[in-house]
Order: structure tokens, then sequence, then C-alpha cells
């Protein structure tokens, strides 16, 4: 029997190993944000502890970038996730190693979204969580399939009666395919920094009731302890309810007709980020733009700022290096 132990264990070692990812660019109606305003994580490894800060925006998610993301309400945001930082191509799976779950999105609204902190209440706008085919859990249809299915990317609809504002928009995979054991459930979270425009006129009052991260997960909830290499009857997605101007996905729908499955990194428009003031960020940081070494720009901690195939600002600000972080893919301001 000790025989058999070891290929199982490293089996299973390596699907942990290789299914590590992490949520990386925008799209907005279409057009590709890259990175430029995502608080990105300094590695694709997960966060197991729904008691910690890090259950917001990944460890060292509580510091801002310069960039945000201009969106209107009643639009689509494209959230895009991939295993190694800085390589978007659609020649591996998004999130491997049968790290099945399901995707979330929330929002929360903050006075600058370069500086928030995550603290304020978050509420669900999206969920593509589960769906039975009456087989183990792990053959079902999970969110996690569909990113999968469109080169890791998901189209989330911004409620069209948000209140205009600064937003962190929280995307999140939970995978469940050690979540039997008790603190063993993945959290792959990155929060993005944008601007609602359009919605209500009045901000405050409008906004949905909302939950706090940490305190609304619960390491025992039933769709974070579970065992999915069973067969299950139901799944309960955790946290709050998608909010009834939001959407729930039919899991395994795939990508719609949307820019999941039609934007193509290189073939579809790039835009330019909201400057924050006196960020130093601005035109020049575009994802098409170059502005290496110029000046005219200077990426924030943890932002890209070189990796093959990239073509955006190179240069750091406040002292910060660029530093290799997955060659030759992705540097990142450290």
């Amino acid at each position: 029997m000790k025989i058999l132990l070891y290929p199982v264990l490293s089996a299973v070692l390596a699907s942990k190993a290789a299914g590590h990812a992490l949520f990386q660019a925008l799209w907005v109606d279409g057009v590709d944000m890259g990175s430029q305003c995502v608080r990105m994580p300094s590695s694709n490894t997960p966060v197991t502890s729904v008691n910690s800060n890090d259950i917001r925006c990944n460890a060292g998610g509580t510091r801002g970038v310069s960039g945000k993301c201009a969106v209107k309400a009643g639009s689509t945001v494209t959230i895009e996730m991939h295993q190694q930082p800085g390589d978007r191509s659609c020649g591996s799976e998004a999130i491997g190693g049968a790290h099945y779950g399901p995707v979330n999105v929330y929002l929360s609204q903050v006075p600058d979204a370069s500086t928030a902190d995550g603290s304020t209440s978050w509420y669900k706008i999206f969920a593509d969580s589960w769906a039975s085919k009456g087989s183990v859990g792990d053959a079902d249809d999970w969110g996690t399939n569909d990113l999968n299915s469109c080169c890791g990317k998901m189209d989330v609809p911004i409620p069209a009666d948000t209140p205009a504002g600064d937003y962190l928009l929280r995307a999140e995979v939970i995978a469940l395919h050690t979540a039997a054991a008790a603190g063993s459930a993945q959290f792959y979270i990155s929060c993005y920094q944008i601007t609602v425009a359009g919605g209500s006129a009045s901000p405050a009052a409008a906004l949905p009731a909302g939950v706090q991260l940490p305190g609304a997960l619960k390491a025992s909830d039933p769709g974070i302890q579970v065992n999915i290499h069973a067969k299950m009857d139901k799944y309960v997605n955790p946290g709050p309810d998608v909010i009834a101007s939001g959407t729930t996905k039919k899991a395994g729908s795939g990508c719609g007709s949307g820019c999941a499955g039609s934007c193509t990194v290189g073939k579809s428009p790039s835009g330019t980020v909201i400057a924050s003031p006196g960020s130093g960020a601005g035109a020049g940081a575009g994802s098409g733009n170059s502005g290496s070494g110029s000046g005219a720009c200077a990426q924030q901690r943890y932002q890209q700022c070189g990796g093959q195939g990239y073509t955006g600002c190179t240069t750091c600000a406040g002292g910060l290096t660029c530093q290799d972080v997955s060659a030759p893919y992705y540097s990142q301001c450290t």
C-alpha cells in the first residue's frame, strides 16, 4: 500500500503547483486595459485564511496602484485569469490542476480607488458557481470550467443602477480540490480599481447592503469546506447572494457572445487609465504605449514593468526597481 501512496501524493502536489493562477488583466466593453488598474498579487499563490485581511484583495492588496479604469454603469467588464504573471496566451488552462470552484465578483464603493484598503463594505454583483451533471462534484460544471474554455476571460455586467464613483472590483475564484479538509479551500483574488460614470446621481442613497471582509466568510461554510470528489446534490456558493440587479451565470454555459468569446490580445483595441492626482501615471502608461525610460510614466508597486510581449511603461516610481518575477514572462516594480 505504501508503494501506491507516493505517486498519488506526487500527483496531488503537482496539481497544486500547476493550478496556481491570478486575475491580472481587465477589459472594458471590449477594450483591453491590461494590468494597468489591477492590484497585481506578488505571486500566484492563493489565500487560504478567510480571517485574514488578505481575503479582500490578496497579499499586498491593501496597496493601491496609480491607475483607475473608467467604466460606465450598465457596461461590461471582462476579468482575465492566467496561471503565470504576464502570460496571456490561450495555450494552457487559465487555472489548471483540477482546481474546480465558483467565480464571484464583488464591488465596494470607496472615496479613492487608488488608496482604499478594502475595509469598506462589499456586495456581490456576479456569480458563476456550480451546475450538476449527476456525477461526482469534480465532474460537474463549475465557474472555473467557463474560465478555462474562454482563455481565462469572463464577462461581468456592471449593474445599470450602480452609483457613480470610485470602486474596488474584487474578482475571486475559490478552488475546492482539497477543500474537504478544514481551511484548505484556496482563494485566488485580485482587486481592480475602477471609476464608474452614470448610474445614480446620489451615490450613497442607492448602494446595496454590503458585507465586511474578513467577516462574511467562515472556514466551515458548506461552500468552503466541501468534498467535491463525492456526488453532490447541491452546492451553496459562499458569501452574500448576488444583488437583484446583478448577474448569475449558469456554470457550463461557456463564453457567450461577448468579449470573453471574441476579444484577442494584440488584435483588440487597448486603452489608457485615469491617472490618480500626483501619481505620475498618464497616457504614457497605456497598454499600447511604450514610454520606456522617457520619464513620462511611472509604474507603482506591483505594477508590471517588463516581460515577454510587454510594451508599456518600464519606469518604476519612488525608488522602486523593476524585478523579474516569472522570467521571461513578467517583471514588476518592487
